[in-house]
């Protein structure tokens, strides 16, 4: 399988020096690659995974500050995936779940697994920017559209790492 990373700039983003890296983990590739090219048209970096597997092995070796996972893929769904990532990370790093059958059920385990959100399938662009909006002001204290993360390090020996504030 083939894990695509994108790292171009966007044509119309003012040339930033860092910016936040989103990992989409979904195993319909159009859908993937189409969230991507949204995200990376607002200035964001993508990172795509095309099952819950590659997701939780791309968290461990790549700079990832939010994770949007589909609920349904082979190997880990979104929910066992991000539970793997919670128990091996020493940081935090805020998931989204994307789902077709956002059920009663399905939302009380996402949020025990404390997920940030879960939103339906097929996904709308603006609740996909606003849900991240509101992600990444609670857990690195900034404002989005800037999505240029602070310079400080977590601790963690990678300096590039936002810290979350105080």
């Amino acid at each position: 399988m083939v894990t695509e990373t994108k790292r171009n700039e966007p044509e119309n983003a003012p040339e930033q020096r860092y910016r936040f890296s989103i990992l989409i983990a979904d195993d319909d590739r159009g859908n993937r690659e189409a969230l991507g090219e949204v995200l990376e048209n607002q200035g964001f970096r993508t990172v795509l995974a095309e099952d819950g597997g590659r997701a939780v092995e791309l968290v461990q070796v790549d700079l990832v500050h939010l994770v949007l996972f589909d609920m349904h893929m082979p190997k880990l769904t979104g929910l066992e995936a991000m539970t793997v990532i919670r128990q091996t990370l020493d940081r935090i790093l805020p998931a989204v779940l994307m789902t077709a059958d956002a059920n009663n059920d399905l939302i009380r385990r996402a949020f025990q697994a404390q997920a940030f959100s879960v939103i339906p399938k097929p996904v709308n662009t603006n609740i996909v920017l606003n849900t991240l909006s509101r992600a990444l002001a609670k857990v690195y204290g900034v404002t989005w559209p800037n999505p240029t993360p602070p310079a400080t390090g977590t601790g963690t020996g990678n300096a590039a790492e936002p810290t979350p504030p105080a």
